[in-house]
């Protein structure tokens, strides 16, 4: 696959600076703004589907009258993690 080029980026000093101080040994500004961009792409994504299963909920629960209290979702929540606790499984 070609690769493309994004437009250039203008940002002050001050952030330029921050950046280049921000940098680990052999990493280039370049590489640290593609791997910003990945993960801002990847979290925008992540939100979107996260907002989508959201929203799916309550349709359901609104279809089937089914709804669960706070308790009782942060009980479940709770199960969850303990579950997945070092040493608990």
């Amino acid at each position: 696959m070609k690769t493309a080029t994004l437009p250039p980026l203008r940002v002050s000093p001050e952030l330029r600076q921050a950046a280049e101080a921000a940098l680990r040994e052999g990493e280039s500004l370049s590489s640290l703004m593609e791997q910003s961009l990945r993960d801002e792409v990847n979290r925008r994504r992540m939100q979107a589907e996260f907002i989508a299963r959201g929203l799916a909920a309550r349709d359901e629960s609104k279809r089937t009258g089914v709804y669960f209290s706070k308790e009782e979702s942060l009980a479940a929540l709770d199960a969850v993690l303990a579950h997945h606790k070092p040493g608990t499984r």
